[in-house]
């Protein structure tokens, strides 16, 4: 091992390719903190996190501030007991979106350094468990497109490899029932349709919805209820055969068990950035398994694939790419799968070139001993 010596942070702001709106919000940028971690022996790791819109300069800030400088001098390979003691830094914050993005940070450089100085992918580190994960995409499913719009982008994927696709829904119920029976008429029975409300309805709605989804044969519902509101996805899972999918808006483990114990959801969406990194997204992810549930994560295409081919229930990795004005290469995909990078690390082929010019100004720090 070799002790963290120097810690770098800056933050791009990521403009969508295409117009993104769901039920609550309409998407305009994707501020990205990114931190680099060196150690004695000049090893480096590269981590990173996001948000929709805003609260990238408050990340870093937590970062500067409070979490790098207490990185230095710290053994590189000691991941889980720096995670905790960071955590325990930043209590009167936790669990909170803020400090659990800024802590994704950090961990997934730590990860992306451990693996580099094994020789190893993180997928292969991680646990090795599967060799490819089935892709599905969001690109061309939202809230605002016209149906003819959806249908035509479904059938695009479906040509193009991929065996499912999501739909956004928040329209009144009969313009999005006849949306997806749109959809569902178009790519035939073999194809999964997946929906999400990102948290849009009330109890009461979100069961109504559900029961005149059921025709179409959806492959879940996503976000149906506001994501602290566990006695309804309670409710709700009970009274549908649609299965519930909950996790991007969730920040602790704690929260995941809590779904899981009361059998609130049949689908873990566990978010690397969201969970607070690398460490607590496999203890997800693990716990999931042992309720014999899957994991299907949020966004972060360009991480969970290595993440989702680590462990044993990971059924679905999100095609919605983040990093392609940031890499030289892209996700490696074949046959409608996504296949985990087998270079050393986390397997993002970083542009530096390219961070550096798209860096926003006066987001740059240093920390180094």
């Amino acid at each position: 091992m070799a002790r963290i010596t120097r810690v770098e942070g800056l933050m791009v702001d990521l403009k969508p390719k295409v117009k993104r709106v769901d039920a609550i919000q309409s998407f305009v940028s994707q501020e990205t903190p990114i931190i680099r971690i060196t150690d004695a022996d000049g090893a480096v790791g590269t981590g990173y996190t996001y948000t929709i819109g805003t609260g990238g300069p408050a990340i870093l800030s937590l970062i500067e501030r409070t979490l790098a400088p207490a990185l230095i001098g710290r053994e590189a390979g000691e991941i889980e007991r720096i995670w905790r003691d960071l955590l325990f830094m930043t209590h009167a914050t936790a669990v909170g979106a803020i400090t659990s993005l800024a802590l994704a940070a950090i961990d997934t450089a730590l990860w992306d350094l451990k693996a580099r100085r094994a020789s190893l992918p993180l997928h292969i580190l991680a646990g090795g468990a599967q060799e490819r994960i089935r892709l599905y995409t969001t690109e061309g499913g939202w809230l605002h497109l016209d149906t003819a719009a959806i249908v035509d982008d479904t059938i695009r994927a479906k040509e193009s490899g991929f065996s499912g696709a999501k739909v956004k829904v928040g329209r009144p119920l009969h313009e999005d029932v006849a949306r997806l029976s749109a959809v569902r008429e178009a790519v035939g029975a073999g194809f999964e349709i997946f929906t999400d409300a990102n948290q849009a309805f009330s109890v009461d709605e979100a069961i109504r919805r559900a029961r005149a989804y059921e025709a179409v044969d959806i492959g879940w519902l996503e976000e149906p209820l506001p994501a602290d509101d566990v006695d309804g996805h309670v409710r709700l899972a009970a009274s549908t055969s649609v299965p519930v999918a909950v996790g991007e808006s969730l920040y602790s483990a704690p929260q995941f068990r809590d779904y899981l114990q009361r059998r609130a959801c049949s689908i873990v969406q566990v978010d690397v950035a969201r969970i607070g990194g690398i460490t607590p997204w496999l203890k997800v992810a693990h716990l999931a398994e042992t309720f014999n549930v899957a994991v299907c994560p949020h966004f972060l295409m360009e991480l969970h694939v290595a993440l989702c081919a680590a462990v044993p229930n990971a059924r679905w990795v999100e095609y919605i790419p983040q990093l392609d004005s940031l890499t030289t290469a892209g996700m490696r995909i074949e046959d409608g799968h996504a296949i985990p990078s087998a270079e050393a690390g986390l397997g993002i082929a970083w542009d530096f070139a390219a961070i550096d010019r798209m860096t926003v100004d006066g987001s740059r720090f240093l920390i180094q001993s």
